[in-house]
């Protein structure tokens, strides 16, 4: 097959199937998808994004997918430019975004021979399946939702000279959505609704409406996206006796709960654990639960037990009078969620940042949050929400100083929208002082791991604006500046800031059990 046929069906195909949006790395393998791509841009066909790192690349993509709910073609050269697209790969399956992974690769008959930058390309992705072709597919017949990789075997020579019109009559394909009929779930007297960060892909207005009918009592780990939530749950929860006390007889559980041990404690003591999840039919095949839903059911709660509602309602109350902080972590995940308007999206790293969200920000609405929670790794932290702005008009982030320099390379890269991202800098990985492992033989060197560095000048080195903020109304001017723009939150350090976490989780608890009467 010639190379730049091969590459212009290719990418022809992708274009009716809906996909206009290309993060392309560049290569020598790979070229003649990048010409083939330059060309449908030029025709006002396709946004192709160019980023040289391809670990950064495929956050990017991750990000721009999560955003637009669309296909993303993601394309790279052979070797180890593939390798690096795994990181994303492995977060993109285990959420179910949609991503194409469109890998340049030398003919079959050079593998295993020694021939320069060839490896075995075939399932270097995985989980994800590969279609290792040289040949022509029906892309159509593989866009069935969740990521895919197409590995393109390229002979010699690479480019062609000939002039063809090959997107002449490029028309869009629209499939049918097929609608099904929606089950329903008739919830118990005493049940709870728990909603994992990423909602198990549903829209989150969608899951608003079906739990506002129900009037059951609802946690969620973005509170941010479920103004009705109950809040502050994962810090009283964390009680065994409180757990007792709201022990409920159903909890329904709508994708994963991966942020708090608390939360997950209370729903395991729960004799009839309700989930609905679309990913337990393909990818965690091995969940338990008493019953499983695979899109979102009509609940129904037709006996609704009054009193537990105010029960549930009263430990929101009491935790949230309970709150008092100091300027720290945990003060500026409380603040930032209030000010930041609304209609902008929101990106909140993994690690501590996300913990703090859910249990100190006061559940609100009006922002479209987002997380990579397929993994909830610290890398492509940057990119991810990089590309996420490119759908918004304003867009905001939230990361820890170690996620921050773990992505630094998405920096080499500019942005047109305006996007303010917040770095939390307690000069190392907070989360571990929170952790079992806090205070063990060489800590610092082994999980504290100090950088040491001045986040503020590699940020300037850039050429990028960047402040350093310490109060709120530092905080306040930060979030109203346009463009691409930077700022250092200086926090108390790491062991300072876990004593003050310990001595308020005590507080929050002592509150909830005096004011709710419990044992």
């Amino acid at each position: 097959m010639n190379a730049s046929h091969l590459a212009r069906s290719t990418v022809r195909q992708l274009i009716e199937n809906g996909v206009s949006d290309f993060v392309l790395s560049p290569g020598s393998r790979n070229a003649p998808l990048s010409l083939a791509l330059v060309q449908a841009e030029k025709k006002g066909l396709i946004n192709l994004h160019t980023r040289i790192d391809e670990r950064g690349a495929a956050f990017y993509a991750l990000g721009i997918s999560k955003a637009s709910k669309k296909y993303v073609a993601l394309v790279c050269t052979s070797g180890t430019a593939v390798a690096n697209y795994h990181p994303a790969a492995l977060e993109a399956y285990h959420s179910a975004t949609d991503l194409i992974f469109l890998t340049a690769d030398r003919p079959a008959r050079l593998r295993k021979t020694g021939a320069n930058q060839t490896t075995l390309q075939n399932g270097v992705l995985a989980p994800l399946h590969t279609t290792d072709t040289a040949d022509i597919v029906d892309c159509s017949s593989l866009l069935v939702g969740g990521p895919i990789h197409l590995n393109l075997q390229f002979d010699e020579p690479l480019l062609d000279q000939e002039e063809v019109d090959w997107l002449n009559g490029v028309t869009l394909r629209h499939s049918e959505k097929s609608v099904k009929n929606r089950e329903t779930l008739i919830a118990k007297p005493r049940s709870v609704i728990v909603i994992g960060h990423d909602a198990a892909g549903f829209e989150k207005g969608f899951i608003r409406d079906a739990i506002l009918k129900s009037r059951i009592p609802v946690i969620a780990e973005d509170p941010l996206s479920f103004g009705s939530s109950i809040p502050h749950a994962a810090l009283f929860l964390a009680v065994s006796s409180i757990r007792e006390s709201l022990k409920a007889d159903q909890v329904i559980v709508i994708g994963r709960t991966t942020l708090s041990r608390s939360i997950n404690a209370f729903v395991s003591q729960t004799a009839e654990i309700v989930v609905i999840d679309p990913r337990i039919e393909t990818i965690d095949t091995q969940r338990d639960a008493t019953k499983i839903f695979f899109d979102l059911p009509e609940i129904k709660a037709p006996e609704i037990d009054e009193k537990w509602n105010e029960i549930w309602e009263l430990a929101g109350q009491n935790a949230e009078a309970a709150i008092s902080l100091d300027w720290s972590e945990q003060f500026f995940a409380r603040e930032i969620s209030k000010i930041l308007p609304d209609g902008s999206a929101l990106f909140i790293g993994s690690s501590r940042p996300v913990r703090d969200i859910e249990a100190f920000a006061a559940p609100r609405e009006g922002l479209t949050v987002f997380a990579n929670r397929g993994l909830a790794g610290i890398d492509g932290n940057i990119s991810t929400a990089f590309g996420i702005s490119t759908q918004f008009e304003r867009t905001f982030s939230i990361l820890g100083d170690l996620t921050f320099l773990h992505d630094l390379s998405a920096l080499a890269n500019t942005l047109t929208n305006s996007h303010t991202v917040f770095i939390v800098d307690n000069n190392g990985g907070g989360i571990f002082s929170t952790l079992p492992q806090a205070g063990s033989d060489g800590f610092e060197k082994i999980f504290g791991t100090p950088h040491h560095l001045n986040v503020e000048s590699i940020i300037s080195g850039f050429g990028f604006s960047v402040e350093k903020v310490k109060s709120v109304s530092d905080l306040q001017r930060s979030v109203f500046k346009n463009g691409l723009h930077f700022v250092v939150v200086e926090v108390p350090d790491r062991e300072e800031n876990a004593r003050a976490l310990k001595k308020l989780h005590h507080n929050v608890a002592s509150a909830v059990r005096i004011g709710s009467n419990f044992a």
